[in-house]
Order: structure tokens, then C-alpha cells, then sequence
């Protein structure tokens, strides 16, 4: 028997003390369920085997939501110790296969299958009691700290999606059946394809802060369109409907593809979606997640939105209809038609989504609202929409890193959820995006409409704090004060005299301008920054040579920005960078032997800056030189008092952050030269700007 599967929870409804126990009732069906899908792996061998090389080993994932917990909590200081540093760094980051994610296998030591299974009990504890102990008060909202709750839990949903696509890669004798995860035995011929007419109107997307279901950062905010009408497939596309395309030869002919989709097929020498096996003379069979069946021709097509788009574009010329994709307005309007209403609120299965059914998909033609198969279930449903966010977007303080990297134009939108799509996955607003190569429980519907769409091929980064810190690191000097990374990098240059720097770390790196600055005379630069809103600046800097920003003027007027690697001298160096998300707390492993650190206005943000200080020792070359930069504005909001290494009395007597300093590097480093003092200035808009000093301190290593 399957875990128990609840729905996602009302928060502005009911009493405290029963929402607690909803919240708490959430929490364990998710973990049970989470934990009952690794069942169907055969053996330890399984859990470290790379299903897709864009993504970690299972083993990862099975940590990794537990880790989440533990490191958001630690963040919303809500706990306050850790349960394991060395796991809740190793199973950290690893979600999309973004640059900062460590995907290298030399890099890893797993831990024991059984270890991790220990370690998930032990936060499992930890979190019980954080449920039972917190103070909550209705309605809950994302500033109250049971958000943090909620969003692991939704993030742990995420993961047995994903990780269920994930075990569908593995080699089949790695998995085995399991009752809980049986599939779908009710297979045949496809059903004729037909389009119908959806009409037109006004749609508005996103939704209010105040909305009665948790949601992600991406969800809010408002963005109104007028939609044109258009048809609608009836169905899904079915296996049996996209055979028509594979055995036209539509993996043989460029013509139907875009160039990102050819280089992509050409790449993987694709010939049909990953989940088929087989050929059309010996016969198809479909991939699922624990078994290979006879391919059911009435169940949807899965594919990527590469081939989601060849096929559509295959199918146009074929019938001569402007056949596309739907973008993501045109899905909302065809929801709108059907009224449709959302989870929580269904009353029995509203399709084959939220585990209503068999662990699989089903045929396209099961489930019909006012003539529509799978408005919302089965497979997802891939769109032309590369996701963004909504005029009023902010990101969560908590979990800064949901959305804002995938604004790149390169992860498209996919709406309706699939059959294991669960809580916040199952509802109308949820919005899901990935890289358009990757597969999960995928498909699509196509549309006909003349109406054309128009795509960005690249965008001005508008997010204010981001575009704030690439002017500072890239930008223009003001009021005669120079650019800071630069003389960071230059100052740390004179630090060292004529010693040759193998490696170096640029720590607290934001959008990376002195990690390149230093590789001009560093063998190689690893930049590291707490936030991957950051360090995105950074790898795209680095890839594609420039950014572009905007910037606030006055009032709603703003600026457009383009800066690149060219006009600073630094294209001949990019090759030496690297940029990681990382916590300076807790660094992985790998991150050693540095011959020369860089922090810079980092030390007054920490929440344990003695522990840093203490760790960073471990990871420095004997005689590696440190060199901290700090204004010194301690804030409780970042720091408690109590772990302030000065700015405040201490028996009475002043104690300044230098003194402090000392205090602790004392056993281990030495203080070099005098302490110095340096500007730095950020524009806030063209008449208003933060003018600062920071002052730096060099220490050595001394042992």
C-alpha cells in the first residue's frame, strides 16, 4: 500500500493548534512517501550509480531534502545547531545542472546507504519537534517562520517527482516492481487527435500574497493578458500520435528542429524519446519507472521541449496549420474555459495527478472535462514559455536560489502537473520550469493559432539587488572612488609581494568581478558565494563574456546596462574562474589548498564568524594569506550579539572588530602590515548611493 497523500494545506482557515496538527499529519505523509519511493532501488549499488550525467546519484537526493530542512531552519534561525555539517554540505546543492552545481564524482565520498537513512531519522526528530514547539498563529503567511516548514515539505515533494524520473533512468536490473509504485494496466491504440475551439479573453497570471495556499517566489505578483482564440488538441499527444513524427524520419531531418534542439539530438544521436526501447520492426516497449511494458500507444508521449517543438513544428508543415505550442497564458485560458477548480478543492480524482491513481501515466482519453483530456495531469505539458518572474516579484529571504537562476531564457515552463505531481505541484498556479533538454514525466498539447510568439533571446537582469552589485563590480567609479572588487584583487596582490598564488579563494565573491581580477596573477580562482543569485553574474560573465543590467533612475525610469569582459582586459583570464554556491560556515570538501584567500565584507555577516575563522585555517596552503575587508556593521538580523568578534564591550572594556580579529587568528596567523582603510561606493539610483569604508587586514598562516 502507498503512503498516505494529502493535499496541499489551507492557511487561512481553521484554528492553531489544528493547522499545527495538519502541518505535522503534511509532513509525515510526505517523508513516509518520499521515503517508501527508494524502495523500488535493488541495492546500496543503485543509490551512487549517475542515472542522468547532469544530475547527482540518488544517494544525493535521498540526503538532500532532509539537508534542506536542516539548512533553511539554521537559516530562518529557528534551529540553531546542526545535525551532521559534513552531510548537511555535501548533500546541499543539486537541483538543475547549473555550473555552480558540483557534479564532478572525484569531488564525492558517499556516505554509507544506511548512514543517510540514520541521518534522515535524526532531522526527522529535529523537525517533529520544531513543529510541535514553534509559535503559530492563523492565517500563515510567508513572512511567519512555519513558511520555512512549508517549503520543505513542498521541496521535498519536488524531489520525489524528480527523483522518480531519475530511478526511471537507472539500468533496469538496478530496480525492482514494488506494489506501492504499480503501474497503469490499461493500455490500447490511440485515440484520433482533433482540435477544438477555445475562446479567447482576458487572463490574469500570478497570484496575491495573501493567496490561501503555500507558493513559490515565481507564483506572485500579477501579469494581465489578452489571449487570442485559438484550437486546442483534445488530447495530449499520444505514443501512437508521436510515432507518426519518429517514423517520418523526424529525428533525420534538421529542418523541424530549432538549433538548439539539433545540436541536442545530434549530441545524444537521439532517434525516439528516451523512454521508448525498441524499433518499429521488432517492436516498441516504454520505460517506466521500475518496468518495461509493451508500448502503450494511448498514453502521452513524454519528451523534452525540444521535441516537443520539432514535432509541432513537423506537424504544421504536414497539415498546413500554424500548429505550436501553447505559451503560458493560452494554457490558463483553456483551464479558465473548462472551470475547472483547483487543489484542494476536487472532489474525487480530477485526473490522474496527485497519486489519485497507478504510479504511471494512463490513456490520454480517460479523463475528459467539457471535451479536454488531461488539462492538468498525466504528464506535465511543455510550453513556449521560458519562466520569469511577474511584475511584483521579490524572492524569499529563505530560499533566494528557487527562481531567479532559471531567468534566463533557457528553462521553459511547464503547467498541469503529472500523475505524481503532489501539494503545491497539483495546483493551477504552480509554475515549474526546466532546461529544455532534460526529461521528466513531460509531454504536451498543441495549439493552432496564427498569433505569433515572441521570445527574448537574452534579458536585462532586473533584479534590483543583483543589478545594484554588478554595477558595483562592473560599472562606472562615482565620486572619485574606485572600483572596489578591482582594488580588492589589486590590494591583495601587494599583500603577497612576489609569491606565486597556485590557487586562491575569492569567499562571499557576490557577482564575481574580483575572482577575474585576481586570475591575472593566480594560477587558477575559485569564487564562492552564499547566494547562486550572485553567482549566476558570475558564470554568465564568464560564459558568455558580458551582462546586461538595468537600473533605477528616478521614480519608474531605469537604464539598460551592457558590460563585458573585453572593455575590462579580463578576456584572457576568464578560463582560470570557477564560481560555486556555497555557506562560508560549511564548505565542501574539495574546497582546499588555497594559497590566498580573499573576504571581503563578509565577516560581519555571518551568523558564527568565529567558526569560519576557526574552519578556514583547514583549508589554506602553510603560510596562505588571508585578507579580510569589513565595514564592521554588525547586525543582529545576521549576527546575535553574542558571536560579534567586536563592536561591542566586553567586562566593561571597549573591544573593536581588529582587536577581536587578533584575538582569534592569534594561534594560527599572524597579523601582516597595519590595517588599512578603503573606499567603496554603491549606487542605489542616479542620485542617491551608499558611500562606505571597509577596512582591510592581512594575516599568515603559521603553521
Amino acid at each position: 500500500m502507498r503512503a498516505k497523500v494529502q493535499k496541499t494545506p489551507i492557511l487561512n482557515q481553521g484554528t492553531a493548534d489544528a493547522k499545527r496538527q495538519e502541518i505535522r499529519d503534511y509532513f509525515t505523509s510526505t517523508w513516509e512517501l518520499y521515503e517508501q519511493l527508494f524502495e523500488v532501488m535493488k541495492g546500496d549499488e543503485a543509490y551512487t550509480m549517475r542515472a542522468d550525467p547532469l544530475r547527482h546519484p540518488l544517494i544525493f537526493y535521498l540526503g538532500h531534502t532532509a539537508t534542506f530542512f536542516v539548512n533553511k531552519l539554521a537559516l530562518a534561525k529557528i534551529i540553531t545547531e546542526r545535525v551532521n555539517p559534513e552531510f548537511e554540505s555535501a548533500f546541499a546543492i543539486g537541483v538543475d545542472e547549473m555550473s555552480w552545481d558540483d557534479l564532478n564524482d572525484k569531488n564525492y565520498t558517499w556516505p554509507a546507504v544506511a548512514d543517510v537513512f540514520v541521518y534522515r531519522n535524526q532531522v526527522r526528530a529535529v523537525i517533529e519537534k520544531v513543529i510541535d514547539e514553534l509559535p503559530l498563529t492563523m492565517p500563515l503567511t510567508w513572512n511567519d517562520p512555519f513558511w520555512t516548514i512549508l517549503m520543505g515539505i513542498e521541496h521535498e515533494r519536488i524531489h520525489l517527482e524528480t527523483s522518480s524520473v531519475l530511478i526511471r533512468q537507472l539500468p533496469l536490473e538496478q530496480v525492482q516492481p514494488h506494489a506501492a509504485w504499480a503501474v497503469c494496466t490499461d493500455a490500447g491504440p490511440a485515440p484520433a487527435n482533433e482540435l477544438l475551439e477555445v475562446p479567447g479573453g482576458a487572463v490574469t497570471l500570478g497570484k496575491e500574497r495573501n493567496h490561501r495556499l503555500y507558493g513559490w517566489d515565481n507564483e506572485y505578483g500579477s501579469l494581465k493578458k489578452s489571449v487570442t482564440p485559438f484550437k486546442a488538441a483534445k488530447y495530449l499527444v499520444s505514443n501512437g500520435e508521436y510515432r507518426e513524427f519518429v517514423e517520418a524520419g523526424g529525428y533525420e531531418t534538421e529542418k523541424w528542429w530549432t538549433e538548439e534542439g539539433w545540436a541536442w539530438k545530434t549530441y545524444k544521436q537521439a532517434t525516439m524519446p528516451l523512454f521508448w526501447h525498441g524499433d518499429a520492426e521488432q517492436g516498441y516497449q516504454l520505460r517506466c519507472m521500475a518496468e518495461i511494458i509493451d508500448m502503450p500507444w494511448n498514453w502521452p508521449a513524454e519528451v523534452n521541449q525540444l521535441e516537443a517543438k520539432a514535432f509541432c513544428n513537423w506537424k504544421a508543415e504536414v497539415t498546413g496549420k500554424p500548429i505550436r505550442l501553447p505559451v503560458e497564458a493560452e494554457w490558463h485560458g483553456l483551464l479558465n474555459h473548462l472551470g475547472l477548480p483547483n487543489q484542494p478543492d476536487w472532489n474525487g480524482s480530477q485526473g490522474n495527478i496527485n497519486l489519485a491513481e497507478a504510479a504511471s501515466s494512463c490513456p490520454v482519453d480517460k479523463h475528459l472535462n467539457a471535451g479536454f483530456g488531461d488539462v492538468q495531469g498525466n504528464v506535465w505539458q511543455w510550453t513556449e514559455t521560458p519562466i520569469g518572474g511577474f511584475p511584483g516579484f521579490e524572492v524569499h529571504p529563505i530560499y533566494d536560489d528557487f527562481s531567479a537562476p532559471t531567468f534566463d531564457t533557457q528553462h521553459n515552463l511547464m503547467k498541469g502537473g503529472s500523475w505524481i505531481s503532489t501539494g503545491n505541484e497539483a495546483t493551477r498556479d504552480s509554475r515549474y520550469a526546466f532546461r529544455r533538454h532534460l526529461y521528466q514525466h513531460a509531454g504536451f498539447r498543441y495549439i493552432e493559432s496564427a498569433q505569433k510568439v515572441n521570445l527574448e533571446a537574452d534579458v536585462y537582469e532586473t533584479d534590483d539587488l543583483i543589478a545594484q552589485y554588478c554595477e558595483f563590480h562592473y560599472g562606472a567609479d562615482y565620486h572619485g572612488v574606485e572600483n572596489f572588487p578591482r582594488i580588492t584583487a589589486e590590494l591583495c596582490r601587494e599583500a603577497i609581494g612576489d609569491r606565486p598564488i597556485k590557487r586562491a579563494l575569492d569567499l562571499g565573491c557576490a557577482t564575481g568581478r574580483a575572482a577575474f581580477e585576481m586570475a591575472r596573477y593566480c594560477d587558477f580562482v575559485t569564487g564562492i558565494d552564499f547566494s547562486a543569485r550572485f553567482i549566476k553574474v558570475g558564470h554568465e560573465m564568464q560564459e558568455k563574456g558580458r551582462i546586461r543590467y538595468t537600473l533605477p533612475d528616478e521614480g519608474q525610469l531605469v537604464s539598460y546596462h551592457e558590460k563585458t569582459l573585453a572593455e575590462m582586459g579580463l578576456v584572457d583570464v576568464q578560463h582560470k574562474v570557477e564560481f560555486w554556491q556555497g555557506d562560508a560556515h560549511n564548505l565542501k570538501p574539495q574546497f582546499k589548498d588555497y594559497d590566498l584567500v580573499l573576504a571581503c565584507n563578509l565577516i560581519d555577516r555571518l551568523y558564527e564568524p568565529s567558526r569560519f575563522l576557526t574552519n578556514i585555517r583547514e583549508r589554506m596552503t602553510p603560510g596562505g594569506i588571508l585578507v579580510l575587508f569589513s565595514p564592521y556593521t554588525w547586525l543582529e538580523e545576521f549576527t546575535p550579539v553574542e558571536k560579534w568578534l567586536g563592536g561591542k564591550k566586553v567586562n566593561g572594556e571597549n573591544v573593536t572588530t581588529l582587536e577581536g580579529l587578533g584575538q582569534e587568528l592569534a594561534p594560527h596567523f599572524k597579523q601582516v602590515g597595519e590595517a588599512r582603510d578603503v573606499e567603496f561606493v554603491i549606487r542605489e539610483t542616479r542620485r542617491k548611493f551608499q558611500h562606505s569604508i571597509s577596512q582591510m587586514s592581512v594575516w599568515q598562516k603559521t603553521d
